[in-house]
């Protein structure tokens, strides 16, 4: 491996072959995010994505990053709309399409997208791609990070001909690039910073009378890039030019001036009053009045305040240029009234209608009113006139009291003005003369006036009268102002543009050497200016690698747009850098993104202390040590701006003055650690001990001399000041970028001593480097007094160096009138690349000489302030053994990683994981993936959910519960979450893992490989543990998810992430409970799984019942429900194809058959409740899915039935002792249902229920003879879902059913209709052997065929239960809600039929046939209207007496509606129905004729009500969707978090979706 302070190679260009890297977008409804700040590389790919607001919503996105491929220039007002594209075969939802960017161009890009037709941006933002830069090849890449920065002063490097020399200090220093300030021609200040002209080089270039041209400095720079390594950037400067420049003399529209911008007019007034006030004071005109020349005390300021304020300013009467002119005005009024046919009967407006408003030329007397306004307001009727001429007059007596009023205003306002100005006057004169930072001068002089002079004045100082008048004379656009900045003012606007007023109020800075120039919006304002930086940007960008912004914050952004794209057409990875002075990211980053700039300057002098220079090292730069890691495909995260950290900037004070001269080195090291570009300044390296100032210094840098014989004065060498480690830290510095030292940790040892760890997640390797600052000169320098010991994680390799400042003599050489000469009575000691042993500045203590110790212990015994010391770590050896196991294993996931070694990882045969998990069946990965603390305890082997000290337990046992956590705390990297801290601190959490399934037996092959992951994960620092235990998790659970959906058909594989997460709902909720088990199939049914039991060794049946939710019914009793399990297995078994499960649980659930019906409750059939009158109705349903879905077909009609029940009296019995076929007892139940069914619930009373009544145990169920109708129940029991009775004594609802629901419920009507029509058409096909019933009517036995009953229920169903839009209420007291289909017909509580309900829509799924189109729509719409919620649907009409929308099942208060949950059904918004009214939507929209839009416009706003869901499923901790929410879709505590029905019905839902969609039927 290259050494890290010798030149290693560069990293290979990014365009080299390896995976893709992309990033994923997600686009918001309304999300403008101008300010957010998205950096991304060329040839990566960033990928648009819908959020769930806008999902199925016709998005157009565009960009102008031109396509790829196109050869197109970047136009920044062209955009390109981009195409979808969609990875799975799914119709049913777009939440996985996304739009491509191939970013193949350099630059800041901008993304908008619309919506519906609309071409309003719905959001927008911006993107910045880095440039590639490159050395002597196009594969010799500097990385940002690896920048190693110097600053020059272009005036300070002397003639062209002495450059190379001077340059050679920098490379020699190490560095690999240059910043020049502009080598433009300097104005007559000699500022750095104003150009005279900037098509011009500056003359100091042009020495011996040899001219040189921009040529020849391109050939320069190209021979530093080839030959030395280092790039430039140099200064571009658009916001002002010198005062001086010969081209404004033709062109002076190209500055801010009293003409183009009058106003400005009063500001330079002022301007000349303050001027000719100087000049007064030098004439000793202000003595007498106590204002000397000499101004050095308070009292003098105040004295000045009290004569500008009072005396100077306001005899010129500046207020007159906010006033009008009363006289005139009036007169116009008065004209103007007098003529007018129309006197007003009463005011048509107010007087404070009636404004001044500005005269946009700013003259004096000259703000005008509108005058129309003036005469509906004034000129009106008065009662205290008799004749018109006295009315007129007094008319015009109240409209000049309003404009005296209006003038009074306006004196105040310019007053408000003046009186800020001279605040701001004195505040300068203050610092300048009196405070301890400022210069301190005494004498008012020209050149040091009271303030400085804002405008450029033409001609002689003559008076303030005179010089007024020249704003009105031809030289007038040359009254030009001056350029500076405005403390704590808004950078995004335009200090010299109106409204703002900081040239009169006097808050500018000025500099007094430049004017501001004015671009206006459009180079067609101001063609000249725009050609002329053009012609200079695209010079500077032909010569220069990039440029630096300067007076970024005050360059109208508008123009650096426009100069930036030119630039980069001229070199494309151009790099961009800026220095803001907003104070604020947000600002920042508007400037960043809108320009483009890659590299933000900051500074480490900005810190106060150690602490916070070691804050900003962290802040800028790198992920923490042990960061996870990420996948090649991920979401794109909001960035910092990217750093170019320096030491000193050039226009700052020096550090020697500001700390002292030991601090140089240690800061110095500080920011060399910092994971982002760095820099420093030319002087710093040589301990020049002055500011070497942009403006006054003329010197000439010294030269480089290899030799030991350096002339001091002129010359530096390796010897010289820091020079020498100060390479060492720059190649350090670029080793660290180039190897991938991409992880920081920063440590605060004591309040001088900094440590900083740059560690390499590719090697785990790291560099750690201690300094110890000196912000303050130290009293003791040598002395080294206790510095804490240095625990190091790892072997060290060598110290790469150890530096000291010291002082080697008691006085430095003269400061030099040539040259800027550093302190020469200081130098460096330096060592690099020593072994500990050879250390002078460190020892490894006895403690930490423990070769098996996980650290080593560094004492340090010489290490005074101004030292540093950087060691290069790597892991023990039995660490680093661990970690290529780690990697060996993880690279089978996609993971890119490469052993220690380098080499390509290879798989141990025994851990190939997916080998192991293929194994598995479903039922398997149920316990791989989830169950509850419920569940886990039901196998009694000891284990549950694992317990997070200061977070809580997870809500699963396996990969999900640690998944679901993982992935919010891996997404923000999130190292310090308690999770991650139980890792480190021990190895509890994956022994859980691997143990837990090794204690069943068919996962124990798998808990095995977990145990062999482990083993190495355990003996790896613990620093590392979350990063890998991280990376073995991601993949086992990407793998076992991948397998899960491979085995449930390609519905599902195929699927869109939506249909795959709901698909999961059947791996979640289909498990081997022993306390729930199924009952015992028949014997002679082949294929039922078993498994030996280890403890008894006997073969017991394993087949999985279904939870209804968790965790509340994960097991025991309440674990399966018969009407939930039916209403969820269509989506969760049969549409995930586990057909044999789903005909295991429909011929066990057969097998309980008692009294006609199946168990609500199924307790291992021996224990059945059969309290439910519906559960039946969706197990028929089922079978007819399963018969429709499955390759087995009808088939299963014939399978065997072992009964429990023989008969409704009989004792449980063993499997086999009385079979039937399935048709058989699908007949029995029916018929039980004709002949009406009437029993009282075995164990009935408080055993069995300890809150139903008595009646309550009581079932009756029937057909009617009339209507076909199947009815049932009581007002003292609940036999439909809607199954809440109370239970609160307190409230007196003990036992009282809150939802009865007796009589005919509507979805058991459509139930029955639904098992009718097709065991009908099934008995025509000779596929079901029964055809009719045998009854009784009037006592006579006869038949009733299948077809007739069907045929009954049709004949009755719309004239019972259909409620039309113009039903009578008048007529029928109990009608509510019209245009709907009751909930029931027949209930006891006879207003309980007429109660909107979502009930409805399940028998418009199950049979349509039933309902007449027209009416079901009008009908879905009403419940659309009332009952829709955000994710579930109202369980009763919010207008209903009875609806209670929020459910506590906690509160037992008094209120009976609330009390102990009795609203369970009577508001809350449940899921499962949505997944069945959406379905009805579908449905009917297609057959509403005179809507042919309908079935478009219903998908559509189908897919938006589901990416609720989708969000749901996504992002719950249980991965679920809940079983109900409170109104308004708010969370409820007291729901099931994942629930079966709900996720299978929105899975039927995406089923119909897809179908229809993908079929398009009838165009409709």
């Amino acid at each position: 491996m290259a050494s890290p302070t010798s030149s290693s190679p560069r990293a290979a260009s990014p365009t080299a072959s390896r995976l893709e890297e992309i990033r994923q977008l997600m686009l918001n409804d309304g999300e403008h995010k101008n300010s957010t700040l998205y950096r991304l590389q060329k040839g990566w790919l960033l990928h648009f994505v819908l959020g769930p607001d806008l999902q199925a919503r016709k998005v157009r996105v565009f960009s102008n990053h031109p396509p790829h491929g196109s050869n197109k220039p970047f136009s920044r007002h062209e955009f390109y709309e981009l195409g979808w594209q969609s990875p799975s075969k799914s119709q049913c939802d777009d939440s996985d399409n996304f739009c491509e960017i191939q970013l193949h161009q350099a630059g800041s890009f901008q993304y908008y997208f619309t919506s519906d037709n609309c071409n309003n941006q719905l959001g927008s933002g911006y993107f910045i791609v880095d440039p590639v830069l490159t050395l002597s090849s196009d594969m010799d890449v500097l990385p940002l990070d690896c920048i190693t920065l110097q600053t020059v002063l272009m005036k300070c490097l002397g003639p062209f001909s002495e450059w190379e020399k001077r340059l050679s200090v920098a490379k020699e220093a190490g560095y690999n690039m240059i910043h020049f300030t502009p080598i433009q021609q300097l104005g007559d200040s000699n500022s750095s910073y104003s150009l005279r002209d900037q098509l011009m080089l500056h003359e100091t270039l042009h020495g011996d009378g040899k001219k040189v041209t921009f040529d020849q400095v391109e050939a320069l720079v190209k021979k530093m890039q080839n030959e030395w390594g280092m790039l430039s950037v140099c200064d571009v400067v658009w916001n002002h030019t010198s005062f001086d420049s010969p081209w404004l003399m033709e062109h002076p529209e190209c500055a801010y001036n009293v003409v183009n911008a009058p106003h400005l007019r009063p500001a330079y007034v002022l301007d000349r009053i303050l001027w000719h006030f100087t000049l007064d004071i030098i004439e000793g005109k202000w003595e007498s009045k106590g204002i000397p020349k000499i101004v050095n005390n308070e009292e003098q300021l105040n004295r000045i305040h009290n004569e500008l304020t009072w005396a100077v300013i306001p005899k010129h009467r500046l207020e007159e240029y906010y006033q009008c002119n009363v006289d005139i005005i009036l007169e116009l009024f008065r004209d103007a009234a007098g003529t007018s046919d129309t006197v007003f009967e009463k005011r048509l407006c107010e007087p404070a209608d009636v404004k001044l408003n500005q005269d946009p030329d700013y003259r004096r007397l000259r703000c005008y009113v509108d005058l129309h306004k003036a005469l509906q307001c004034f000129n009106i009727k008065r009662d205290d006139s008799l004749t018109e001429p006295a009315r007129l007059e007094k008319c015009c007596s109240a409209f000049r009291a309003h404009l005296e009023e209006l003038n009074k205003k306006a004196a105040e306002v310019m007053f408000d003005d003046l009186r800020n100005a001279v605040n701001n006057v004195i505040a300068n004169m203050r610092y300048f003369h009196l405070e301890a930072h400022g210069p301190h001068l005494e004498e008012v002089t020209k050149e040091n006036p009271c303030v400085r002079k804002y405008f450029r004045h033409w001609g002689p100082d003559t008076s303030v009268r005179d010089e007024e008048l020249l704003m009105n004379e031809e030289k007038a656009p040359f009254l030009q102002i001056g350029n500076g900045w405005v403390m704590n003012a808004d950078p995004l606007v335009n200090f010299a543009e109106p409204p703002a007023k900081v040239y009169l109020r006097r808050e500018l800075i000025c500099w007094g050497d430049s004017v501001k120039l004015r671009y206006g919006n459009r180079p067609e304002e101001c063609p000249y200016l725009w050609e002329h930086m053009l012609k200079y940007t695209r010079q500077v960008a032909k010569i220069f690698h990039g440029v630096r912004i300067d007076n970024c914050h005050n360059t109208p952004i508008h123009v650096a747009e426009y100069l930036l794209d030119e630039a980069r057409k001229v070199r494309p990875d151009l790099y961009v850098i800026a220095e803001l002075f907003t104070s604020s990211e947000y600002t920042d980053n508007m400037f960043v993104n809108r320009m483009g700039i890659n590299s933000l300057i900051r500074e480490a002098m900005s810190a106060g202390d150690s602490h916070e220079e070691g804050r900003l090292v962290y802040r800028y730069g790198g992920l923490p040590v042990g960061s996870f890691l990420q996948p090649h495909v991920r979401p794109l995260q909001p960035s910092v701006a990217h750093a170019l950290f320096m030491d000193i900037t050039h226009d700052n004070q020096c550090p020697i003055q500001v700390r002292s001269v030991y601090d140089l080195l240690p800061s110095a090291a500080l920011v060399s650690m910092a994971c982002c570009a760095v820099g420093s300044t030319r002087g710093y390296d040589e301990l020049v001990s002055h500011q070497i100032h942009v403006v006054d210094e003329n010197r000439h840098y010294t030269s480089w001399n290899e030799s030991s014989n350096v002339d001091p004065t002129c010359e530096v060498g390796f010897n010289s000041g820091i020079i020498a480690a100060k390479r060492a830290l720059n190649l350090l510095h670029q080793w660290l970028g180039d190897m991938k030292y991409s992880q920081v940790y920063v440590d605060q040892v004591d309040e001088h001593i900094v440590a900083v760890t740059r560690h390499c997640p590719n090697s785990h390797q790291s560099v750690i480097l201690v300094a110890r600052t000196a912000f303050r000169h130290p009293s003791n320098p040598h002395y080294t007094g206790h510095v804490p010991p240095l625990c190091v994680p790892g072997i060290i390799d060598e110290i790469i160096l150890e530096a000291k400042m010291v002082q080697i003599n008691s006085e430095p050489i003269a400061k030099c009138a040539t040259h800027i000469n550093g302190m020469s009575n200081y130098s460096v000691e330096l060592q690099q690349h020593i072994k500990l042993l050879a250390s002078g500045m460190c020892e490894l203590s006895d403690h930490g000489a423990d070769t098996n110790a996980p650290v080593q212990e560094i004492d340090f015994i010489n290490f005074p302030p101004g030292s540093c010391i950087a060691f290069k770590v790597s892991l023990k050896n039995s660490a680093r053994g661990s970690l290529s196991a780690l990697r060996n294993c993880i690279s089978q996931f996609g993971y890119r990683v490469r052993s220690l070694s380098g080499n390509s990882p290879s798989i141990p045969r025994d851990l190939d994981f997916a080998g192991i998990a293929s194994k598995l069946s479903l039922a398997d990965m149920n316990r791989v993936l989830y169950r509850c603390e419920v569940e886990e305890r039901d196998d009694g082997k000891g284990y549950g959910p694992y317990h997070v000290p200061k977070f809580g337990s997870l809500v699963y046992c396996g990969l999900q519960g640690y998944m679901s956590l993982l992935a919010k705390i891996r997404s923000t990297n999130d190292l310090g979450h308690p999770l991650c801290e139980n890792l480190r601190q021990g190895d509890w959490m994956p022994g859980v893992i691997a143990n837990r399934l090794k204690a069943h037996a068919r996962t124990r092959q798998l808990g095995k490989w977990f145990e062999a992951v482990f083993q190495p994960l355990s003996r790896v620092p613990r620093y590392l543990i979350p990063c890998y235990f991280d990376a073995v998790m991601v993949g086992a659970y990407t793998v076992v998810l991948e397998m899960c959906w491979k085995k449930m058909g390609p519905f599902v594989n195929d699927g869109s992430s939506f249909v795959r997460a709901l698909a999961l709902g059947s791996v979640q909720m289909c498990s081997v409970v022993k306390t729930a088990p199924l009952p015992e199939l028949s014997p002679s049914l082949s294929g039922i799984p078993t498994n030996i039991n280890e403890e008894s060794g006997k073969r017991e049946q394993e087949v999985v019942t279904m939870a209804a939710g968790l965790p509340h019914f994960a097991a025991g009793f309440m674990r399966c429900w018969g009407r939930d399990t039916f209403i969820a297995m269509p989506g969760l078994m049969l549409l995930t194809e586990r057909f044999d499960e789903a005909k295991y649980i429909i011929l066990a659930f057969a097998g309980t058959l008692r009294h006609g019906v199946i168990p609500n409750l199924l307790g291992g059939g021996v224990h059945a409740r059969y309290n439910c009158r519906d559960a039946v109705w969706f197990w028929l349903y089922c079978i007819q899915l399963y018969c429709k879905m499955s390759k087995e077909g009808t088939a299963i009609l014939e399978c065997p039935v072992s009964r429990i029940f023989p008969t409704d009296d009989a004792e449980a019995q063993p499997a086999g002792f009385t079979e039937q076929k399935l048709c058989d007892v699908m007949h029995e139940a029916l018929q039980r249902h004709v002949e009406g069914i009437s029993y009282r619930e075995r164990h009935a009373g408080v055993g069995l229920d300890q809150n139903m009544s008595h009646q309550g145990f009581n079932v009756t169920v029937g057909v009617d003879p009339v209507t076909g109708f199947p009815f049932g129940g009581s007002e003292f029991n609940c036999g439909t879902w809607m199954d809440k009775v109370g239970e609160s004594e307190r409230a007196g609802t003990k036992g009282k059913p809150a939802t009865p629901r007796d009589g005919s419920a509507v979805e058991i009507v459509g139930l029955c209709k639904a098992a009718l029509h097709w065991l009908s058409q099934l008995n025509e096909e000779g596929k079901y052997p029964y055809s009719d019933f045998s009854v009784r009517i009037d006592g006579k036995p006869c038949k009733l065929t299948y077809k007739e009953w069907d045929a009954k229920i049709k004949a009755h169903f719309e004239q019972n239960f259909w409620v039309p839009p113009d039903a009578n209420k008048q007529a029928n007291k109990l009608i509510n809600k019209r245009g709907m289909y009751k909930d029931s017909v027949g209930a006891t509580q006879f207003w309980a039929d007429y109660q909107l309900r979502p009930n409805y829509p399940i028998a418009m799924v199950v049979a349509p046939e039933l309902f007449v189109p027209e009416h079901a729509w009008i009908a879905l719409q009403t419940c659309e209207k009332y009952l829709l919620g955000p994710l579930g649907m109202k369980t009763l009409d919010p207008e209903d007496w009875g609806y209670v929308g929020d459910y506590d099942n906690s509160y037992d208060g008094p209120d009976g509606k609330r009390a102990r949950g009795f609203n369970y059904h009577l508001g809350p918004e449940w899921v499962w129905p949505i997944g069945y009214f959406l379905r009805a939507k579908l449905h009917f929209s297609r057959l509403q004729d005179k809507q042919p839009d309908l079935f478009r416009e219903t998908v559509t706003g189908v897919q938006k009500i589901l990416t609720r869901h989708h969000k749901e499923v996504s992002t719950s901790v249980w991965r679920g969707i809940p079983e109900l929410t409170n109104s308004k879709g708010k969370y409820c505590k007291d729901s099931c978090p994942t629930q079966a029905w709900s996720m299978s019905c929105i899975l039927e839902l995406l089923y119909d979706l897809d179908k229809l969609v993908k079929s398009n039927v009838g165009g409709k």
